[in-house]
């Protein structure tokens, strides 16, 4: 969202779904100097429910009066699809407009499902990445990105204001002709993807495949342990000064892991059998041995190692989900 040098590329079903879907997040682009591209896949709005197109459509004036509404004074910018292509010819139409337009991103908001996978496999065919708005597009797992539009949304009132034949506007709240009602707030959201080799929408894990995470967090945990054990009590003398060097790096390493899990896996069963590896195997290496010799010799550095793991463990594994950062201007 910086603007500075960003060619965004919008496609949709049909004149209009621009300012509903996408319209706040259209003109904060525009207000921040980005070159802004819409298409159109046709003339007529698409009914999601019918899989088909609607009667419902709009004239070239309420093109235009929502186009300035939103801040594009280039009419150029905002077109509907040559021949409304269909098919393999969709994608190389949207593929060969990408590219004219030097895409740098591409939001696809289309609810044609024919459309939208057009768009994400042109995108993916040239490696721009693809955001795909989320009130068109079921995205369970993947996390969504708000995008703050609350300073435009009067450019976006506006802009839906220009579509009469398609929605009444009641205060924030868009009266769509076929009854349902959509309100409109100070952010959009989109998940990003990626192409056909990354579709936005992630499979839940499965059983096996959770399981083996468990099992490798396990691993991990305990590895961590027995290394943080022999490394614990390693120090350097500065002159008078006694620095812990390995009990610094061993908690450090384990802090890490912990954290690590945490928040790329998102799972806290993976956390949390990686803090049983890691706990369980400080325990068991701080117990004498039958030959008499001890790995955790009691004193600080013992003690610390002995119980800050379980102190990280219990931190992060409680610690409430945190959401993403909203992006800034």
């Amino acid at each position: 969202m910086s603007g500075n040098g960003e060619r965004v590329v919008f496609v949709l079903d049909a004149p209009g779904d621009e300012s509903l879907h996408t319209g706040g997040t259209i003109a904060r682009l525009l207000d921040d100097g980005a070159d802004v591209t819409v298409l159109f896949g046709s003339a007529t709005s698409y009914d999601s429910d019918a899989s088909a197109p609607t009667t419902a459509s709009a004239g070239a004036a309420d093109v235009a009066a929502a186009r300035a509404a939103l801040g594009e004074t280039d009419p150029a910018q905002w077109r509907v699809l040559a021949g409304e292509p269909q098919g393999a010819q969709r994608r190389a139409v949207l593929g060969e407009a990408f590219a004219q337009a030097h895409a740098t991103a591409v939001v696809a908001a289309a609810v044609d499902p024919a459309l939208r996978q057009a768009a994400v496999d042109a995108a993916g065919e040239q490696g721009v990445p693809v955001f795909l708005s989320s009130r068109v597009s079921a995205v369970p797992g993947v996390r969504l990105t708000a995008i703050d539009v609350s300073d435009h949304i009067d450019k976006k009132l506006a802009a839906l204001a220009a579509y009469p034949g398609r929605w009444r506007l009641d205060g924030r709240v868009v009266r769509l002709i076929d009854g349902t009602e959509a309100l409109v707030t100070g952010t959009e959201t989109y998940a990003s993807g990626s192409g056909p080799a990354q579709p936005a929408e992630l499979e839940a894990p499965t059983v096996g495949s959770r399981l083996l995470a468990v099992l490798m967090a396990l691993f991990a945990g305990a590895l961590f342990g027995v290394l943080g054990t022999v490394a614990h009590q390693t120090t350097i003398e500065l002159g008078s000064l006694t620095i812990p060097v390995g009990l610094t790096l061993a908690l450090l390493a384990s802090g890490t892991l912990l954290l690590g899990l945490r928040l790329v896996v998102h799972d806290r069963l993976v956390v949390l059998a990686a803090a049983i590896g890691l706990v369980a195997t400080v325990f068991l290496l701080s117990l004498r041995s039958t030959g008499g010799s001890v790995l955790v010799p009691a004193g600080v550095p013992g003690t610390v190692w002995s119980m800050a793991p379980a102190l990280f463990a219990a931190l992060v594994i409680a610690w409430p989900r945190i959401p993403a950062r909203r992006p800034t201007a």
